[in-house]
């Protein structure tokens, strides 16, 4: 009879994949680890470790039949807690399964829904390219940290921010980007996180749950964001013959990222003329000729950290190009500096301060850049753009 670690539940199949179906079959079959282990040409202990890690994924669903863990959760949960109660001769006779959503299963299920949904929006049709276009030349326009959603009294931070206020000056700071930059061939919508003030119903940071100045249902926040985005887009295309469009992922808009993006794919996928960067890491990249423009929120990694990361994960576009800038937001200011190869530039954000913001004492300029990048020269031009100069448009 086998030891009692070399024993496979049949049941334990449920949570296994193809390679570690496998080698339980094997342990089965052969009678025990060592046996298993020498039939499959591995060493005992990596039999021992798969074995051990198909156990530890299925108590996490409530199956572990030593410690008396036999009811499981439904898929998308994991178990939180387990309660066992015994009778006076020691036999289970009943038991409290805790649980709670699965963070990684959640954010997968989040997007086979997105896509499904995507799957029935009205399709943008193709439209005519502008006439005149420099085909060396990329305009690329970032808007960060928007914060749309958010709401900030005049009195509390110095000036008034809500929904209308947000969409009146991110769509005019735009258009007076576009308009004011060189007819280049590309353009690329960078909207670089943080678009989204909260990342769901409830007025909160998706991390650390802080509270939130939120400017109504989040039904209507959102209805907001896809209205203004869609007309930075089409704005962009009348510009460019060659729109790239950039939805990254914030740390206030974690999960609304993952939609925004899937949104967007779908809503252009028949223009041939709109490229959504689809990407499920945070750190993104566009290559133009010689130069390599790249992309972080700014949340994960600090300035000096990312040309190293990004000569790394985008080695090819690295060895390719010999004028590098990667683009980050999210402290609000203003800051530029070259790290090893590639000048990171910081950029500040549109939104007015909330009352976080000016409790701690945190002031920046408002402003919003559009900078032109030749494929072979790298930065040749940049234009800057204020909410006060809507003003005097």
């Amino acid at each position: 009879m086998p030891k009692a670690i070399d024993r496979v539940d049949p049941e334990l199949f449920k949570w296994t994949t193809g390679k570690q179906a496998e080698k339980l079959q094997a342990i089965i079959d052969h009678g025990s680890l060592a046996a298993a282990a020498k039939a499959l040409g591995v060493d005992s202990s990596r039999v021992s470790k798969v074995l051990s890690r198909v156990k530890h994924k299925a108590a996490t669903s409530g199956y572990s039949p030593e410690h008396d863990m036999t009811r499981t959760v439904p898929e998308g949960y994991v178990v939180r807690g387990v309660s066992t109660y015994y009778n006076e001769d020691g036999k289970p006779q009943g038991q409290w399964v805790k649980s709670t959503l699965d963070q990684q299963q959640r954010d997968q299920l989040m997007r086979e829904a997105f896509e499904a949904m995507a799957e029935d929006l009205p399709k943008v049709k193709p439209s005519s390219a502008p006439k005149v276009a420099v085909s060396d030349l990329c305009n690329l326009y970032v808007m960060t940290d928007c914060h749309v959603g958010m709401l900030a009294w005049h009195k509390e931070s110095g000036e008034d921010w809500d929904l209308k206020i947000a969409e009146r000056v991110l769509v005019g700071c735009f258009e007076q980007m576009v308009l004011s930059s060189p007819k280049a061939s590309v353009g690329v919508v960078a909207q670089l996180g943080d678009w989204l003030h909260s990342d769901g119903i409830l007025p909160v940071t998706p991390t650390s749950h802080n509270i939130l100045d939120q400017d109504g249902r989040f039904s209507k926040i959102v209805q907001a964001s896809v209205r203004i985005l869609r007309h930075l887009v089409d704005f962009a295309l009348k510009r460019h013959d060659k729109v790239v469009v950039l939805m990254a992922e914030g740390n206030h808009d974690i999960s609304s990222s993952i939609w925004l993006r899937t949104m967007f794919k779908a809503l252009y996928e028949k223009e041939p003329r709109v490229d959504v960067i689809d990407s499920e890491m945070p750190y993104y990249v566009y290559q133009h000729g010689k130069t390599m423009i790249a992309f972080h929120h700014g949340h994960l990694k600090k300035n000096d950290h990312l040309p190293l990361l990004f000569a790394a994960q985008f080695a090819k576009v690295w060895g390719d190009t010999e004028k590098r800038y990667c683009h980050s937001g999210h402290r609000h200011h203003v800051e530029e500096k070259e790290h090893s190869g590639m000048t990171v530039v910081q950029h500040p954000t549109l939104a007015a301060r909330d009352a976080y913001a000016s409790r701690g004492g945190w002031i920046a300029e408002r402003q919003v850049s559009a900078i032109t990048y030749h494929k072979r020269y790298g930065q040749v031009a940049k234009i800057t753009i204020t909410p006060d100069m809507l003003e005097n448009t």
